[in-house]
């Protein structure tokens, strides 16, 4: 299901094509504009060389960098590609716009690889503008989108271009939906999820999902004060979502879910002077839930053991202040461990943990894309996948 539809670079006709390849080049930037994670960068090198491969005259390479509000110079993208000769092996130039090229825009014969300008330098890009798709796709002659991260939006790059141009996926995409149509679809098992968030109300679609696909759902993150303000306990200080909790109370009757038996709770979770670890009927009123306590950490390991394959979303505990952050830690070190489980590492915020710990090559699978893996563990079909679907046109 994840690939119907859906041309492959496999499928198209590249030779001496200009290509307009969409990628994700929205890497982490230090004070002064250098790229301080190239991650993203080596991620659409494979799809580049196949391309090539295939007879390409030229590849087109377009991104977006940050949240600019006015064409700011540190979020140009000439930093991003004096990354590419290196890593690509050809020649590459980067022009200093993206639509009005007239006058900019290398021959094949000057530059295998162009760079593109920012794409959000125009508010026309995430307005799906189509006027300014069509311009973006006046540049070449066939589409690839390798640009997962964004696939979840409906932006001119990546939605209203396809209008234009024969398109299909690039390996990265490829991959991704791959992965979580295995998780969704045929997952192995025993199949463990773990969840954390501060909000149960993000949750609940993902939750309901997962419901109907694992064996085990661990819980973790703020959003568990929820689930025991449902049960009667007191929860103190906790965050609680008071319009969920009948929907807790429900949940908490259903023998897949696993909440912690005991919590670290601190007076304060920014500057704490008091920090414990208590079982979760023993919050006092003056005190905030802000992670999962020791004895549940050591329960979820029993639980992740025996599992074949793990899906994460999510970090367990107030992960912004380093005390309450040891319950992720430690599991994803404890699975980072283990070879035979296939973990799936889904959601920006636990990526971004698990390149903090050097974990990234530890796990069978980390996605590029925060709000999409999420879309696609709901269940949501990502807009710019599905316009280029045969059947589902932009």
């Amino acid at each position: 299901m994840a690939l119907d539809g859906l041309n492959t670079l496999e499928d198209l006709d590249f030779r001496d094509k200009k290509v307009f390849l969409r990628v994700d080049y929205n890497v982490p930037l230090g004070k002064n504009g250098e790229v301080l994670d190239d991650y993203r960068i080596k991620q659409s090198i494979p799809t580049i060389r196949k391309l090539f491969a295939k007879g390409a005259k030229q590849v087109i390479l377009a991104s977006h960098l940050g949240r600019p509000k006015n064409k700011e110079d540190v979020f140009r993208m000439d930093r991003v590609a004096e990354k590419l000769p290196r890593l690509t092996g050809r020649s590459v130039e980067k022009v200093d716009d993206c639509i009005d090229l007239e006058d900019l825009m290398p021959s094949p014969s000057e530059a295998g690889i162009v760079v593109l300008e920012n794409l959000r330098f125009y508010v026309e890009e995430e307005l799906n503008d189509e006027g300014f798709a069509k311009k973006l796709a006046g540049l070449a002659d066939v589409y690839v989108n390798d640009a997962f991260a964004v696939c979840h939006r409906k932006h001119a790059s990546v939605h209203a271009i396809t209008r234009f141009l024969p398109g299909c996926i690039g390996l990265l995409v490829e991959k991704e939906l791959k992965v979580f149509g295995e998780v969704l679809e045929s997952p192995e098992k025993p199949f463990v999820a773990v969840l954390g968030g501060a909000k149960l109300e993000t949750k609940i679609p993902l939750i309901r999902v997962l419901l109907d696909k694992v064996d085990k759902l661990l819980l973790g993150g703020a959003m568990i004060f929820t689930f025991y303000k449902a049960k009667g306990f007191g929860i103190g200080k906790s965050l609680v979502d008071k319009n969920f909790l009948e929907m807790a109370k429900l949940m908490n009757h259903n023998e897949k879910i696993v909440l912690p038996s005991d919590v670290v709770i601190a007076d304060d979770k920014d500057n704490p002077s008091h920090v414990l670890n208590v079982t979760v009927d023993k919050i006092p009123s003056y005190m905030y839930g802000l992670d999962v306590g020791k004895e549940s950490v050591e329960k979820f390991k029993m639980e992740l053991q025996g599992a074949k394959m793990v899906v994460w979303n999510g970090p367990l505990g107030y992960y912004e202040n380093e005390k309450f952050a040891e319950a992720t830690n430690e599991l994803l070190r404890f699975l980072g461990d283990r070879a035979g489980i296939k973990t799936i590492i889904g959601g920006g915020d636990s990526v971004a943990i698990v390149e903090k710990l050097g974990l990234r090559d530890d796990f069978f699978h980390v996605s590029t894309g925060g709000g999409a893996s999420m879309a696609l563990l709901e269940g949501r079909g990502l807009p710019g996948v599905e316009a280029l679907r045969a059947d589902n046109p932009a």
